[in-house]
């Protein structure tokens, strides 16, 4: 089974498609009819790969964790996202899209975003290609996140708060697509996640795709073989997690493990654990997996990362989790701080609170002394200090 792609209505399965309003379908056809000739034409590639090196700062290392290797019994690799240029692998997708969104012409671009790295990563790339930029964050998001709203400001962009429902991600989203709507002919709408109606969730995992592609070439440099045995990532909508199984999805020797937002505990009322709770509904744009009540409205999602609290999950996770080609797992609050101190204590590399959930699989599973873990270490911590101070 082809699990990277999905079909020609952008379904994974049972789970994608576009369910938008008639006001968007312009836009979004615009996009799906052009976004592949774009990305795969010899100039975009030039230019796109060309900034992930000079300006980003790929190809990011791929670092043997001994000490962490050590305590586990099992040998472990961190992709190390979080040494690209403004913290997380969020740049990855920002750049590209704003590079595609040029040459549809567009000259305003809309985000939304959770923790801040896809805003910051967003504004950026604005900044960087010369286009006018709109951030929509939730307004509790703005509070927890000071750091990456006041880069934000900085870099150019307009940060709007998004002030109904829980004021988190969902919320912002929401925005985001109103301002769609009401600006289709001039705006494109940057969306962080492999989350949206066909083409984002194939857009945005193509664009973040270079991280397995990275983890195949550098792992056969260091060991002499090109898969490991797991590849372990946090997922919220999953962008960073859809990059590291992008290139070893078909490939049934590597086990693939996803970290979701446990929040309080899956029975708290307090999660966003979506495997676990969710059922088949549709959430911005596309069918997936969602955290609704019986009568579909969406329960409020919780954890202690801006970034993994969001309802749904992306249409391509949903499909491995049915299929049950990936292992999920639900990590609490308490468990995600418990390794994000561990990793700073045993390998000097203070981690994204998001992070943190894939590094907390290593008490959850047993590995084997001679398995290879590829763990993306998707983001910095320093977006998180507050939250870490609190807990320390």
């Amino acid at each position: 089974m082809n699990y990277k792609n999905p079909d020609e209505h952008g379904y994974y399965g049972e789970f994608g498609g576009a369910f938008i309003p008639e006001m968007l379908y312009p836009n979004v056809e615009e996009l799906k009819n052009n976004y592949l000739e774009i990305i795969e034409s010899e100039d975009f590639q030039h230019e796109y790969q060309n900034l992930l090196k000079d300006y980003v700062g790929r190809a990011t290392p791929l670092y043997l964790a001994q000490n962490l290797s050590k305590k586990y019994g099992t040998t472990i690799y961190l992709k190390r996202e979080d040494l690209n240029h403004t913290g997380a692998h969020k740049i990855n997708n920002a750049l590209g899209q704003v590079l595609l969104a040029k040459r549809l012409g567009k000259t305003r671009i809309i985000a939304e975003t959770g923790a801040g790295q896809h805003g910051v990563a967003t504004a950026t790339a604005c900044a960087l290609l010369g286009l006018e930029c709109i951030v929509y964050m939730g307004e509790i998001d703005i509070q927890r996140q000071a750091p990456n709203v006041a880069r934000m400001k900085m870099l150019g962009a307009e940060v709007i708060p998004a002030t109904s429902g829980s004021k988190t991600l969902k919320d912002a989203v929401n925005e985001a697509l109103r301002d769609w709507i009401n600006n289709s002919v001039t705006t494109h709408y940057v969306i962080g996640s492999v989350v949206g109606p066909h083409p984002f969730p194939d857009l945005v995992a193509r664009f973040q795709s270079i991280i397995s592609k990275e983890i195949r070439e550098q792992l056969q440099e260091k060991t002499g073989r090109s898969t490991p045995d797991y590849v372990i990532a946090c997922v919220g909508g999953g962008s960073n997690a859809a990059g590291t199984f992008y290139h070893f999805v078909n490939e049934e020797n590597v086990k693939i493990i996803a970290a979701e937002a446990g929040g309080l505990g899956i029975d708290s009322g307090k999660s966003a654990a979506t495997t676990f709770l969710g059922t088949l509904g549709v959430l911005h744009g596309s069918k997936s997996l969602v955290m609704q009540t019986e009568d579909g409205q969406v329960i409020e999602p919780h954890s202690i990362s801006a970034g993994l609290d969001y309802p749904g999950i992306g249409p391509f996770h949903a499909h491995l989790f049915k299929e049950k080609r990936a292992e999920f797992f639900s990590i609490n609050d308490e468990e995600a701080l418990r390794s994000a101190f561990e990793l700073t204590k045993l390998e000097g590399i203070i981690p994204a609170l998001e992070s943190a959930h894939a590094l907390a699989v290593l008490d959850k599973k047993k590995f084997n002394e001679n398995d290879v873990v590829v763990i993306c270490l998707s983001g910095r911590g320093d977006k998180d200090m507050e939250t870490y101070l609190k807990n320390l």
